[in-house]
């Protein structure tokens, strides 16, 4: 059984977006993802907090190259952006459109506390919360340990068809 505090939940209109992230951003933004309340309105207001111990502990790594990988992934979260494919609903979205948004809006690094609070942009957060279908479920210690990002995108891809299967270009 998954904990709560351990799931990721996110809409499969990420899982299928553009985007680059280094393994240390990505370990960075499933661990806030894994603290998304689903069960009350989330607004862009909340920010989620990320120590560089909890890191070290999830992810097996040495707690000083969690310190680091964690203040750099700080640096540069702000700046990656995520393109999402937006298809026709034929009521506010009339023809298929690519959306380019960012991750976060806002990063803080808290230096002394090898810790940083981060706020997930606008436009991301009904992509995390409030998914009624469409969406993946996976226990953020399936992916915690992997050292490719690659790796935690293609297994983010075959998450989506747990019962069945799914062909995967390699190029």
């Amino acid at each position: 059984m998954i904990q709560d505090r351990q799931l990721i939940v996110k809409s499969n209109h990420i899982i299928e977006a553009s985007y680059r992230l280094s393994v240390a951003e990505q370990r960075v933004i499933l661990s806030a993802i894994s603290q998304v309340r689903r069960d009350k309105p989330v607004t862009d207001e909340v920010m989620y907090s990320v120590t560089a111990s909890d890191l070290a502990q999830l992810c097996g790594t040495d707690p000083k190259t969690a310190y680091r990988d964690l203040q750099n992934a700080a640096e540069r979260l702000q700046t990656r952006r995520v393109s999402l494919v937006l298809e026709p609903d034929g009521i506010t979205i009339r023809s298929k459109r690519r959306r380019v948004t960012c991750w976060v809006q806002t990063v803080d690094y808290i230096d002394q506390e090898g810790r940083i609070e981060m706020r997930f942009g606008k436009d991301i957060l009904p992509y995390l919360t409030g998914l009624q279908r469409e969406f993946t479920r996976y226990a953020l210690s399936d992916v915690a340990k992997m050292t490719s990002a690659y790796g935690i995108r293609l297994y983010e891809l075959l998450a989506q068809w747990p019962e069945g299967h799914r062909e995967v270009a390699l190029d």
